[in-house]
């Protein structure tokens, strides 16, 4: 499970970290998230992440 980085931000989503403010578990891969996810820091959606 690798790293994905926002192009807009920068935030990168780690999952191994998840995003528990999001309620995001640890142990989600990128592919697994919801597609109604978004970046926590500036709300972009999924498509605007790319592989670190």
């Amino acid at each position: 499970m690798g790293k994905y980085v926002c192009n807009i931000c920068g935030y990168v989503y780690d999952p191994a970290e998840g995003d528990p403010d999001g309620g995001i578990a640890p142990g989600t891969a990128f592919a697994d998230l919801p597609d109604d996810w978004i970046c926590p820091i500036c709300g972009s959606g999924k498509d605007e992440f790319v592989p670190e």
